[in-house]
Order: C-alpha cells, then sequence, then structure tokens
C-alpha cells in the first residue's frame, strides 16, 4: 500500500530544510510557511518589499552557494522564529523580517564573493516563494530516489530534492503517470499538473555542502531527461500525516 513517508517545508527559500510529521493542506494553497520568506541578493533591485512573485534568479540559492543546502531549519510558528543550524556555523534564531540583518551576516559564509550578495530578506502575504508562481505542493516517490541512487551507486537523501511530500510504494517514476489524476493523501486530495526539472543544487549533499554526486548526468543518461518528482495543486483542503494512505483517484 502506498503512503505518505516524509513531509518537508522551507521555511525560508534555499535557506534549510524542516521534517514535519503533518501539515493542513489548504485548497490553492502551498504547505504551510514553505518558501514564505527568501532572501533577495542585491542585483535583484528591490526598493522595499515585493508586492508580487519574484523569479528565483532574484535570490540567494544552493544552485550558486552550495554550503546553503547543509543548513536545516526548526520554525516556531507561533512567533515565527526560525532557528537554523549548520554543520560549519553557530546555530541562530531570528525573525527572518525583523532581523534581516543577522540572518545576512550569518549567511555571509555560505555564498561566493562572486556573485551579488545577500541584501534583503522578502515575503508576500498571500504567496509562497517558490520557483513557481502557481501555489503548488511538490511530490516526490521514494523508489524513484532509491532507483537513481542505484543507477548512481550511493545513496541519495530526500533533501537534495526539497520535495515537500514523499510517497513511499509507488512503482519508480509512476508519478510522471499522474498528470492530470488527482490523488488522496489522509484528507486532502491532490491534481497533479507537471513535472518537475531539476537544477545542480541537486548534485550538493546536505549534510556537508558539498558536491558530490552528478544527479543530472544520471537522470539524462538512464532517462533522458532531467526532471525528477512531479507539482500538484490542493484541489480538497485536508490534514496529512506521516504513515497517511495514499490513493489515486
Amino acid at each position: 500500500m502506498s503512503h505518505l513517508a516524509h513531509i518537508v517545508r522551507h521555511p525560508i527559500k534555499s535557506i534549510g530544510y524542516e521534517d514535519l510529521q503533518s501539515a493542513p493542506l489548504t485548497e490553492g494553497r502551498v504547505l504551510p510557511f514553505d518558501r514564505h520568506w527568501a532572501v533577495a541578493h542585491d542585483a535583484a533591485q528591490l526598493n522595499g518589499q515585493p508586492t508580487e512573485w519574484m523569479a528565483k534568479g532574484n535570490f540567494i540559492r544552493g544552485v550558486a552557494g552550495h554550503p546553503l543546502m547543509a543548513v536545516q531549519a526548526a520554525l516556531n510558528e507561533t512567533d515565527e522564529t526560525v532557528t537554523l543550524t549548520h554543520p560549519e556555523a553557530d546555530s541562530i534564531t531570528v525573525r527572518p523580517l525583523e532581523d534581516g540583518a543577522a540572518l545576512i551576516d550569518w549567511l555571509r559564509p555560505f555564498w561566493p564573493d562572486n556573485r551579488p550578495a545577500p541584501a534583503q530578506v522578502v515575503s508576500l502575504k498571500d504567496q509562497a516563494m517558490t520557483d513557481v508562481p502557481e501555489p503548488y505542493v511538490s511530490v516526490l516517490n521514494l523508489s524513484s530516489l532509491r532507483t537513481l541512487g542505484e543507477q548512481m551507486g550511493t545513496d541519495l537523501s530526500i533533501h537534495r530534492f526539497r520535495g515537500n511530500l514523499w510517497i513511499d510504494g509507488w512503482p519508480a517514476f509512476a508519478e510522471f503517470d499522474l498528470i492530470g489524476k488527482t490523488i488522496r493523501i489522509g484528507a486532502a486530495e491532490l491534481k497533479v499538473e507537471t513535472r518537475i526539472t531539476r537544477c545542480q543544487a541537486t548534485t550538493v549533499n546536505p549534510e556537508t555542502g558539498h558536491a558530490d554526486a552528478d544527479t543530472l548526468r544520471a537522470l539524462n543518461a538512464a532517462f533522458g531527461h532531467q526532471d525528477f518528482g512531479v507539482y500538484a495543486r490542493v484541489t480538497k483542503s485536508g490534514t496529512v500525516t506521516i504513515n497517511d494512505k495514499v490513493e489515486i483517484l
């Protein structure tokens, strides 16, 4: 039987992942607090807080700053503080907007000097700073991860791929056949809409922050593409919990 194996959110875009036991999904919304904040670099040329979604190229990201991939996060939803840890730094607890300067100072050692410098923490009330403007939840398949790891001769962490919901029990890459279909997880329903094309950030080990596995070459060599996982839209609100049954409707 297919079931929900992992729930993961990323409170600050590209800066820390957090494992959850359960989460409420709301129709037409992303996973709560996923990519709720982001750190724009100085080439983004912002004047105050943005008023609409911004493309990923405006933000510091793991594709350019590999050490960022090793950050872990813990969000306190009550006071909206985020505690960040990294194997090469002391931990820090911040309210991202209010403590933006402290957050940026903490991040500087993880960002290359030859890139536009981190400059400003941004957030929108009703729009997540995800890679695409649609309010998607990403759904990934543990069997696909195992198959890719076997192809590469290594174990791959789920956190390379920055997914939200990981399913166990589907055949490898069966998620691509679900586009246009609806799945039920716990009390929630999601319509699968499109595949996710991956970037160089997935080559970075989230335990060390160093690139050590050419996931993109392996995907292209074995499957002729570099897609991994799918985006889905929540069509029926409900809470999802680890080990919930997953059904294809």
